[in-house]
């Protein structure tokens, strides 16, 4: 929290301009929406693509390994991967050796859909006023305040 000052200090903390949670969601909210014009093309919500570019990235996987790669719980997940598999980008499989796991797979057309996304973080990267140099430090920078927030507080 940042602290800024106007004369009752007791409800200062509560002010929106001195939360860095507010600019953070608020940003977040906005890049989101901002996906949303390149994503229609490939007919993928937000949510959507970041789970095919983790099985882009490191293949397939089981259902609970994905998630905690894109940071979804079981309850958005699963029925995102539903939605998927009816797109015929995904297929949801139980091994037969343990069928408690499901493991996810990219389909050829989900492979297939990687080329048409390749264009997709240039036409956001467009929508933001940062240079190369602040971008990457504002990644690093996010990327130590989530690795904290996951250690706890």
């Amino acid at each position: 929290m940042m602290k800024k000052t106007t004369g009752n200090e007791k409800y200062e903390c509560l002010r929106l301009e001195n939360q860095i949670c507010f600019p953070l969601y608020a940003c977040a909210k906005e890049i989101v929406r901002q996906y949303r014009k390149p994503l229609k093309a490939l007919d993928l919500t937000y949510t959507q693509y970041i789970v095919m570019m983790a099985l882009w990235e490191f293949g397939g996987m089981s259902e609970s390994e994905l998630g905690r790669k894109v940071k979804l719980d079981s309850g958005t997940l699963a029925p995102l991967l539903k939605r998927l598999e009816n797109q015929g980008l995904v297929n949801r499989q139980r091994p037969k050796e343990n069928e408690r796991m499901l493991l996810i797979t990219l389909t050829d057309e989900g492979e297939e859909l990687r080329k048409k996304a390749v264009e997709v973080p240039e036409a956001v990267r467009g929508c933001i006023k940062l240079t190369d140099k602040e971008l990457i430090q504002l990644k690093s920078l996010l990327e130590k305040a989530l690795a904290s927030l996951e250690g706890g507080c």
